[in-house]
């Protein structure tokens, strides 16, 4: 099954954005790991604002991807771009998983990230820390409920940006151990 990462940046408070939608602040003067994190995945999982920042600010700046958009609100989308309905989330992640394929991107936003975290549907979360406190904006995790996760690792960069990698924390049915 193909794994759905979630690979964002974030402000040392947990916004993804400023408080005018402005990401001025993420870095740009290293790779950071995104040419061998490309390198394995095919697709992005993103919604409807994500989508329309790219498509406004470069077009083909992920070509090679095929994207999916999850809206209910747009009718179309160009290029190798597919529209997922919120009434068929489950059913078409579920085949989109099961294909054959590198790993999914998952880009956001807030809202589809949320549902994600919900449904226990994020292989790893792959958090770019950035060294910076904007007091706010869009935060990152808008969860509704405790979401228990596990330490994977973590990468510092000089630039003091620091990635951190977690995975949900396995659950165990209490019902099922014998003793």
């Amino acid at each position: 099954m193909r794994k759905v990462i979630l690979n964002l940046a974030m402000s040392l408070d947990g916004y993804i954005e400023g408080p005018n939608g402005e990401y001025d602040w993420c870095f740009a003067d290293q790779d950071y790991g995104m040419t061998e994190f490309l390198n394995q995945a095919d697709a992005i999982f993103l919604g409807r604002k994500s989508y329309e920042m790219f498509i406004d600010t470069d077009p083909g700046l992920f070509a090679a991807l095929k994207m999916y958009v999850f809206t209910d609100t747009l009718t179309s989308v160009t290029g190798n771009a597919e529209i997922i309905r919120s009434a068929d989330f489950d059913r078409r992640v579920d085949e989109i998983r099961h294909q054959t394929g590198g790993n999914i991107w998952l880009f956001g936003g807030a809202e589809l990230v949320a549902a994600f975290v919900a449904k226990k549907q994020i292989n790893e979360f792959l958090l770019s820390v950035h060294p910076v406190i904007l007091g706010a904006g869009k935060q990152l995790f808008d969860v509704k409920g405790r979401t228990d996760l596990m330490f994977l690792g973590s990468e510092t960069f000089s630039s003091g940006l620091v990635q951190l990698r977690y995975t949900f924390k396995p659950q165990f049915d209490q019902d099922m151990i014998a003793f």
